[in-house]
């Protein structure tokens, strides 16, 4: 990769060479990684509220299984295939994840069901909304390409892209690099199948503070996946997010505790249902700790979008001129900038529309089609454009998707169209919109890695409804066999804890608490409204709000494991020498994507033993987190001792990696 005298880009594989790039075995193989990373970031993302990249770990292991099938007979470009098909599933699992859930946990709520919601989703509705929401994103992204991956090739650098082309190219060092990400798999799931299958030890360690500070609680949530995600985000957001739950389980909840010692016996302070001086902490979370998060993730969320401003007004005008403009026909270009058919894409545009607009069991009217294809569009662009600076990990998906959802129910009231019906018009906008968001970046940064590779874009485009068709499929299976094993709201006296799904579960109270529906007590506003204010307070410290807002929401034991991530990569930093850092750095991420991989993957599989032989029958009532393990009243050390001896695993492979024979 180089530019020439003329200051002409010149990729990888030039443009005259012809090599393969689509080839069954590419299109199997993209499609099986596509089908694995979607289902474990579906479980990864419901359980602890963010996913990881599959682009990196789908590039390694396709030149691992190609190679070790085929030996050096593989092409860059099939590879890049292989990871553009296969980095698909872990985006739509992120759309689907964020909004979806809600509806299961409307049905959960029995006020709303006395009102007469009556919902269903089925499995079918979950794959049309995934494929119409996902092709819209395919398909409005294609006419930016050559101004966001080509003319601002300088300037927009697409990090993710960037580095999936660097490991494709660097495919000599693939066998020592595949060894990293299939040895975190291996490693990550023997952990989780030794912790919970085996009930070797316990999942989380807690403690909760007594006297003068009651209602403070500390404790870790022991898992391997946190802890590779913890290292994969970095220490800065790892810090960011274990403030937030500082402030809200360390700070706010003994005030709020101690202002319950003052109240008379008996006081019931509302949202709660019981006097706060009875409350334990995780009832202080679910009363009034996790509305403090609401609103600093929806403030957080609108801030990274007020920040985004110029980047959205330069890339929706630059985009409204790209889709609009002639383009030549692909038999006068190059063939690495042949891009598909304007035709075909506005074609494509109408069918979405029309398959929206007749989608059963979604009251889209016209009014909510126009809704999310206007929103859709507009996003789109936005995503596009800043996953190109910032990265996929730092788009603002969630703050976009609220802010569709809070336009939307806003219109909607204005136009007579409220209660429950006016919820899931609402939610299926922002589902459509949020799977477009997430299927636009992710294809942006495939589009870059093709770029710097030599691909043909036409090609990547197309097998991007490939990557799109598999995960879609299995994607409503997954969805209804977590809520069926799990669930995603606490039902009292059930063995198991549910999925958290926090974006879901913000995204259903603020529609929830919009639309006016009668015996349905209003949101608790004041709560909402402080934690926007703090989030605000944070934004006017110089500090991303964000990460900070998640963290308050999300109980303090998610925080800590990341946090321990995020300092093993500090210590790699710091102990590493100036040139050797990004290859420790880039082995640590390969171990940290098998590891989460690993572990999300087993987390699906207890699902489907739960759901299909109710977990070895007898154990099926046992498998909570604070169950009985082998280690007995050992089990929160050994927990802690496995743990940071992982980590310090991670930190060793990270700084040796695995010698080269």
């Amino acid at each position: 990769m180089a530019e020439n005298n003329n200051d002409k880009f010149e990729p990888f594989v030039p443009a005259s060479t012809i090599m393969p790039e689509v080839t069954w075995r590419a299109v199997i193989l993209g499609a099986i990684i596509s089908v694995l990373f979607g289902c474990a970031n579906a479980y990864l993302g419901l359980k602890f509220g963010m996913t990881v990249s599959a682009s990196i770990p789908a590039a390694v292991i396709s030149m691992a299984v190609l190679r070790m099938l085929y030996g050096k007979n593989v092409s860059v470009l099939e590879n890049n295939m292989v990871q553009t098909i296969g980095s698909a599933g872990e985006s739509l699992a992120a759309g689907i994840i964020f909004t979806l859930p809600a509806f299961f946990i409307w049905s959960a709520n029995d006020a709303l069901v006395a009102q007469g919601y009556k919902h269903e989703v089925s499995q079918m509705q979950i794959f049309w909304l995934a494929m119409l929401g996902g092709s819209l994103g395919i398909l409005l992204m294609i006419p930016l390409r050559k101004y966001l991956v080509d003319q601002e090739h300088k300037n927009l650098k697409f990090p993710e892209g960037t580095a999936c082309a660097e490991i494709i190219i660097a495919g000599d060092e693939g066998g020592n690099k595949a060894k990293l990400v299939f040895a975190g798999i291996g490693i990550g799931a023997v952990y989780k199948i030794c912790m919970n299958m085996l009930k070797g030890w316990s999942e989380s360690v807690n403690y909760d503070f007594k006297g003068v500070f009651k209602g403070g609680t500390v404790g870790i949530d022991a898992t391997p996946a946190l802890l590779a995600v913890g290292y994969i985000i970095g220490p800065r957001i790892a810090a960011l997010m274990l403030s937030g739950a500082v402030l809200g389980y360390l700070g706010v909840a003994p005030l709020i505790a101690f202002i319950g010692d003052q109240l008379p016996a008996g006081t019931i302070i509302s949202p709660g249902t019981i006097p706060i001086v009875d409350m334990d902490p995780g009832q202080l979370r679910n009363f009034y700790i996790k509305y403090l998060g609401v609103g600093a993730v929806a403030v957080g969320g609108f801030m990274s979008l007020i920040k985004s401003l110029p980047v959205i007004v330069t890339s929706f005008k630059k985009g409204f001129e790209q889709i609009f403009k002639k383009s030549d026909s692909n038999e006068n270009i190059p063939r690495t900038d042949q891009d598909l058919s304007m035709k075909w894409v506005l074609l494509g545009v109408v069918a979405i529309i029309i398959a929206i607009w007749m989608l059963p069991n979604t009251n889209l009217d016209i009014l909510g089609v126009i809704m999310a294809v206007m929103f859709g569009f507009f996003f789109v662009v936005v995503s596009a454009r800043i996953v190109g600076i910032v990265g996929s990990s730092s788009n603002p998906v969630s703050g976009m998707t609220i802010a569709t959802l809070l336009v939307t129910s806003t219109i909607l009231i204005k136009f007579g169209v409220s209660g429950v019906e006016g919820m899931i018009t609402a939610m299926s906008v922002g589902t459509i919109v949020c799977i477009a968001v997430c299927m636009s970046g992710d294809i942006a940064q495939d589009l870059k890695t093709g770029y710097l590779l030599g691909a043909t874009p036409k090609k990547q485009q197309l097998l991007e409804f490939i990557g799109l068709l598999f995960p879609a499929l299995a994607m409503g299976a997954m969805i209804f066999l977590l809520n069926d094993t799990f669930g995603f709201v606490q039902i009292e006296g059930s063995p198991r804890e549910p999925l958290l799904a926090p974006q879901a579960n913000v995204m259903a109270t603020i529609v929830q608490g919009m639309m006016h529906i009668e015996g349905i007590p209003a949101l608790p506003w004041a709560p909402i409204i402080v934690g926007g204010m703090i989030a605000l307070a944070v934004e006017l410290l110089g500090i991303s709000s964000l990460p900070f807002a998640i963290g308050m929401y999300l109980p303090l034991s998610l925080s800590t494991p990341l946090m321990t991530g995020g300092l093993v990569a500090l210590l790699i930093k710091k102990v590493s020498k100036k040139d050797e850092y990004k290859k420790n750095n880039e082995q640590g991420v390969l171990f940290a994507s098998g590891i989460v991989a690993g572990d999300a993957l087993i987390g699906v599989a207890v699902a489907f033993m739960i759901a299909l032989w109710g977990w070895y029958g007898e154990f099926s009532d046992s498998y909570d987190r604070a169950g009985t393990t082998l280690t007995g009243a050992y089990g929160p050390w050994v927990s802690l001792a496995m743990f940071f001896g992982l980590a310090a695993l991670l930190g060793h492979l990270a700084y040796r990696g695995f010698k080269k024979k």
